[in-house]
C-alpha cells in the first residue's frame, strides 16, 4: 500500500531526534557481568553505521497503520482495527529456566523506567518491506542480568499473550499459539537487541506489540516477538513458530541474508515503506560490523 505524501503527518516532537540520540550514545550501553561475562559488550562494540544519523524515522502513522501482527489478523491493516481495546494493564512477565530469579514480575518491577536505560533507538526493520523506527527501548542484556542466567543458560525463549477473546487471529490455526521465538544467548546479550516499550516518545501502540516487544535489527521481522509474556532461559535450542510452521523456508537464526533467497521470492532487493523503488538488501540489514563476528565459521546459507 502506497500512503499518499498528503496522509502523512511529521511527527514533530521529534525533529530534535538527532540530539536525542546522540546523548544516549553518550550514556552508554549497560553491559552483561557475572555468569554473562562471556557475553559482555559496550558502547564501543556498536560501530557509527549502527546509529546512522542519516537515517530519517518513517512517520508515526506509517509504522502504526501497516503491521504485521497475525494475532490480529493477517492483513497488514489489521492490527491497527482490531488491537484498538487490546488489554495491556495490568501486564506480567514469567522468568523461568536456567536462571536464579524465577519468578513472574510485573512488568513495571522487570522494566523499571530509567532515564539512563529507556532511550531514543532508531533503527532498521525489515519484513516484506523496511522501516526506520525511532524505538525507545531497554537492552535485552539489562533484564537478563538481574535475572541471574545459569552457566546451563545457551538460549532465552519467548512467548506471547494466548487469549482468543482480545486476539481474534488466535481463533485461526494459521500459525502455532502461542507464538514463540528464541535468540542464541549472545545474540540476547548483544546491546543492539532490544525490549521495545514505546516508539517516537510514546508508549508502544497495541499494533506494534505493546505493552513489550523484542526489537533485533539485524533480523527479520518475525523474529521480533511481540507482547510478550514469557522469557525462558534454556539449555537447548527452542522452537520458533515460523521455523515451525515452515522449516525450508524460515530458520531459527532469521538474518537479514541476500545472498540466501526465499524459496518463493529473492530477497535481494527490499522497499521501503512509503518509497517506490526497491533498493538493494544490505548483509545483516546493514549491521555487518556490529554483529558478523557472532556468526564467525557459520555456514549461513544453510543456518539461515
Amino acid at each position: 500500500m502506497k500512503i499518499k505524501p498528503s496522509e502523512i503527518t511529521p511527527a514533530s516532537l521529534f525533529s530534535n531526534r538527532r540530539r536525542l540520540l546522540n546523548s544516549a550514545i553518550a550514556l552508554g550501553l549497560v553491559t552483561a557481568a557475572n555468569r554473562v561475562d562471556a557475553y559482555t559488550f559496550t558502547a564501543a562494540d556498536i560501530s557509527k553505521r549502527s546509529l546512522d544519523k542519516t537515517l530519517e524515522a518513517n512517520t508515526y502513522k506509517e509504522i502504526t497503520t501497516y503491521n504485521n501482527f497475525y494475532e490480529f489478523g493477517v492483513d497488514k491493516s489489521d492490527p491497527a482495527k482490531l488491537a484498538r481495546h487490546f488489554k495491556t494493564a495490568p501486564w506480567s512477565i514469567k522468568v523461568s529456566g536456567e536462571c536464579d530469579q524465577l519468578g513472574t514480575y510485573d512488568i513495571d518491577r522487570l522494566l523499571p523506567k530509567s532515564k539512563l536505560e529507556e532511550r531514543l533507538y532508531r533503527f532498521r526493520c525489515v519484513e516484506a518491506w523496511s522501516m526506520v523506527v525511532p524505538w525507545i527501548g531497554i537492552p535485552l542484556s539489562t533484564i537478563l542480568k538481574r535475572v541471574a542466567p545459569t552457566s546451563k543458560a545457551k538460549f532465552v525463549e519467548f512467548r506471547t499473550l494466548f487469549d482468543p477473546t482480545q486476539m481474534p487471529g488466535q481463533k485461526r490455526q494459521i500459525l502455532q499459539w502461542p507464538y514463540t521465538e528464541g535468540l542464541r544467548m549472545d545474540e540476547a546479550m548483544h546491546p543492539l537487541t532490544l525490549l521495545a516499550t514505546g516508539l517516537y516518545g510514546k508508549p508502544l501502540p497495541n499494533q506494534n506489540g505493546a505493552p513489550v516487544r523484542l526489537v533485533v535489527p539485524w533480523k527479520y521481522g518475525f523474529k521480533s516477538i511481540k507482547s510478550i509474556v514469557s522469557i525462558n532461559l534454556t539449555a537447548s535450542q527452542p522452537q520458533t513458530t515460523w521455523n515451525h510452521r515452515a522449516p525450508n523456508e524460515y530458520g531459527f537464526y532469521a538474518n537479514v541474508n541476500p545472498a540466501v533467497d526465499h524459496p518463493r521470492w529473492s530477497q535481494k532487493t527490499e522497499r521501503r515503506l512509503g518509497d517506490f523503488f526497491r533498493h538493494p538488501t544490505l548483509p545483516f540489514n546493514g549491521y555487518q560490523a556490529d554483529v558478523a563476528d557472532l556468526y564467525r565459521g557459520m555456514d549461513l546459507t544453510r543456518l539461515f
